[in-house]
């Protein structure tokens, strides 16, 4: 969230494109790891639990439902 009010500050001050758009680069690669932190949570605690419970299509189905939301990331 911080580098989402820095960005904003920076076009409300005029702060030139380039430098702005940097930033906004900056940000979109912390969300991007972000989500590949949760993602690899995601697989190792969730998938994990949900096959060892016997849950395998639906675990399997809702960790593909997951990787498709992170592949929209762009």
């Amino acid at each position: 969230m911080g580098q989402l009010r820095a960005i904003d500050k920076m076009i409300d001050e005029d702060v030139p494109c380039e430098d702005v758009l940097i930033q906004i680069n900056a940000a979109k690669g912390a969300l991007h790891k972000a989500g590949q932190v949760i993602l690899e949570g995601h697989l190792n605690h969730c998938v994990r639990e949900g096959i060892e419970h016997g849950d395998a299509d639906k675990t399997i189905a809702e960790f593909a439902k997951a990787v498709e939301h992170f592949s929209r990331m762009s």
